[in-house]
């Protein structure tokens, strides 16, 4: 019987760096709220049979999705759609509003990777750097350089077994504060986690630049599908 899914989205960023003037995930990106675009990916995926928003005081989902308070760090807002998600689903899939060049494709993709076997206890979309990268202490100094083969920048969704992401949510508030992602939380719980290769179009909107582009290429999108192609 295939795993059933629940989709969270954290959407309770206030943009600060994007210069909005209001929550990131409700700014007009080719002429809908931004986390529109996501919620309409996750919508066509027919593994997810709920999808959950953490969202911003004063805000509403969308149709088609429950909305609850988003916390203070972004481990809180998952928490608490967690809490507030269906209790029998199999698999548990996360994602940022702030990434809504994200594809269907791309969620079954780390849906299937993880569901493919039980050696993982997490699939994450991820990309390979290409960059040379640097690591220092103060932003002065250079530790050391790591081989750009070995590194992978980390994007959403990550798809998560349930029973892994609920325990990893469990460590401390200190550790829950400090992690900018939930594989990170995971991996430090004892789990295993895969990387499931994506474009680096699925990149995440802080700036206005970001927006700008992730403009261009909806559009861009549009009128390929407007002409058949």
């Amino acid at each position: 019987m295939p795993a059933t899914a629940v989709a969270l989205v954290v959407a309770a960023g206030r943009g600060e760096r994007l210069g909005s003037g209001g929550p990131k995930a409700f700014v007009a990106l080719a002429g809908r709220p931004m986390l529109d675009w996501s919620i309409d990916a996750l919508s066509q995926v027919a593994a997810i049979e709920q999808i959950v928003v953490a969202l911003p005081e004063g805000f509403e989902a969308p149709q088609g999705a429950i909305g609850v308070a988003g916390g203070a760090a972004r481990s809180q807002s998952v928490l608490n759609a967690l809490a507030a998600a269906d209790p029998g689903a199999d698999l548990v899939v996360v994602h940022d509003a702030a990434r809504p060049l994200v594809t269907a494709a791309l969620i079954e993709a780390c849906i299937a990777a993880l569901d493919q076997d039980g050696r993982w206890d997490a699939a994450i979309a991820a990309a390979p750097v290409k960059d040379t990268v640097k690591r220092s202490a103060d932003g002065v100094g250079v530790l050391e350089t790591p081989p750009r083969s070995e590194l992978w920048a980390v994007q959403t969704p990550q798809v998560f077994r349930r029973e892994a992401l609920e325990s990893a949510l469990g460590r401390s508030e200190a550790e829950l504060a400090a992690a900018s992602d939930d594989a990170m939380l995971v991996e430090a719980d004892g789990g295993r986690v895969r990387l499931v290769h994506c474009e680096s179009e699925n990149f995440k909107v802080t700036t206005a630049a970001d927006l700008a582009l992730a403009e261009r290429l909806l559009a861009g999108s549009a009128e390929l599908r407007v002409s058949g192609v």
